[in-house]
């Protein structure tokens, strides 16, 4: 192995494009590696790799660095795309980013970084990494607007001590200007969004590729049919957009919000309102938790949490019971969603996760609705 060469995940974009020239600047010996992973097929707009692909190479020679690309499809299928497509099957929302971040990035690239040469992997992402007394933290990234540490929850003391974030410091407008300054071919690149590696589509169209849609009723609490849905796959709580049910003649006008799923009877639950109380939760017992430490905290605790990106701190304490764990906010929480993640924080440091699996709020999967912090469910 060659002793000190980083290895940065060029993706094509800005940021990873940055994250290399910032270390190429700080005199490290640096590679790039392009990561494929998902076989396109020309339908339905996918995302263009191979262009992608072609601006990562540019960048790399830009900077006189090595370039290295490797398709990584089978893994992110075998390890992602299966996950996402069963917890859609189930009702629930997933979080692929959250779980391509542990299987793919941190673990496949990682390995392969390795074989390569590589001691240290780094990427675009918006976080930073410190060590203190032999021990590793995940840090929230300077940019309150980018912090990308709630997705980077899954990584254990091994990545940490492997991974650099060099724009974790950095502003996003800073990060373009430096793109810009340097002549790199990505500086003025749109941000990616979607599905992590799959990229921007029509959601529907792609998930009904997968999975059959059901179509069903869509019905209030109360048990009234108020219109029709495809399939509740394609919906997630809290949603008001898209549902085809607005000004109904027999309501006061108000927006209608998905705020349950009935599979068994394929059955959309919705309710009109914002000030509806049918998606507020109090309480959420979550699963699969990952501690950066290594090492779940001992006995309760209390801490902020985010179970929703770009959501503001929530004050919460946490019980541990067997391999699941209980979360009590001090405050009611709006549109807590089982399959999405819960991302726990001691100021800047981020702690760790687990995957919601039910809450309190009606439709929400526990077995009481207690409203009284330190109670049970």
């Amino acid at each position: 192995m060659t002793s000190g060469l980083v290895m940065v995940g060029v993706s094509g974009g800005v940021d990873s494009s940055v994250a290399a020239l910032l270390l190429k600047r700080r005199g490290r010996d640096v590679a790039g590696l392009f990561m494929k992973n998902w076989e396109d097929d020309g339908r339905l707009g996918e995302c263009d790799a191979d262009r992608d692909r072609l601006d990562a190479l540019r960048v790399c020679a830009a900077l006189d660095m090595p370039f290295h690309a490797h398709n990584f499809s089978g893994e992110y299928w075998d390890q992602v795309f299966t996950h996402f497509l069963a917890e859609y099957r189930a009702g629930r929302t997933p979080n692929p980013d959250v779980l391509c971040n542990r299987e793919i990035k941190f673990r496949t690239f990682l390995d392969q970084a390795r074989g390569l040469g590589a001691s240290k992997i780094a990427t675009g992402h918006y976080a930073r990494v410190d060590e203190a007394d032999g021990r590793y933290r995940l840090l929230r990234g300077r940019d309150d607007n980018k912090d990308q540490s709630y997705f980077l929850y899954t990584l254990g003391q091994e990545q940490l001590a492997a991974t650099e974030f060099p724009v974790g410091d950095l502003p996003k407008p800073q990060v373009r200007e430096l793109a810009r300054e340097a002549g790199l071919v990505t500086h003025a690149k749109k941000d990616s969004t979607g599905i992590c590696f799959i990229g921007e589509r029509d959601f529907r169209a792609f998930l009904a590729r997968y999975i059959p849609a059901q179509a069903g009723d869509i019905v209030t609490p109360e048990g009234e049919v108020v219109g029709r849905h495809q399939g509740v796959m394609y919906y997630t709580l809290g949603q008001r957009q898209g549902l085809g049910i607005g000004g109904r003649r027999d309501t006061d006008g108000q927006p209608w919000y998905v705020v349950g799923k009935d599979l068994e009877h394929r059955r959309l639950i919705v309710a009109q309102g914002n000030a509806n109380q049918w998606l507020d939760s109090r309480q959420l017992r979550a699963s699969e938790a990952s501690w950066t430490a290594g090492a779940r905290p001992r006995g309760g605790l209390r801490c902020t949490a985010k179970t929703r990106y770009r959501q503001a701190d929530q004050h919460c304490t946490l019980d541990f019971s067997g391999d699941d764990l209980m979360v009590v906010f001090d405050e009611p929480q709006r549109a807590v969603t089982p399959g999405q993640s819960v991302v726990f924080y001691s100021g800047e440091e981020c702690l760790g996760g687990a995957v919601i699996a039910a809450t309190d709020a009606p439709y929400g999967g526990l077995a009481s609705r207690a409203r009284t912090t330190g109670t049970t469910a």
